[in-house]
């Protein structure tokens, strides 16, 4: 989102935010859970970001063909995690990614979630 917004043409005055978390902005900003069923332009915006998702991961499908990204578009179906266990990790996935991260420290002989 930072990134986003960093490289608008033009810097906005404001940034409407759907959830209830933002990352640090020195633009006056504000978050709305829900934003996108009450505010028509944050609508629009989610419609077009998904639609850019799926593209985007229907085409890194045919890059990383063992995760099946062109089905579940990156979210974390039983299908993916399956596929993560079986495969391990690829570059594209956020180590943040509880399944990732999981796999990082069974790895490392850790357990999940200590």
């Amino acid at each position: 989102m930072q990134r986003a917004v960093k490289h608008l043409k033009l810097p906005p005055a404001f940034v409407l935010i759907d959830g209830n978390a933002a990352p640090d902005f020195l633009i006056p900003h504000t978050c709305i859970p829900k934003a996108d069923a009450l505010f028509p332009a944050v609508s629009a915006a989610s419609i077009v970001a998904k639609t850019y998702r799926d593209r985007l991961m229907s085409s890194l499908d045919r890059q990383y063909p063992d995760y099946g990204l062109k089905i579940h578009k990156g979210y974390a179906t039983s299908k993916h995690v399956q596929q993560l266990r079986k495969h391990g990790p690829s570059p594209l996935h956020r180590k943040s990614f509880r399944p990732v991260r999981d796999f990082f420290m069974e790895k490392q002989g850790c357990l999940p979630g200590i």
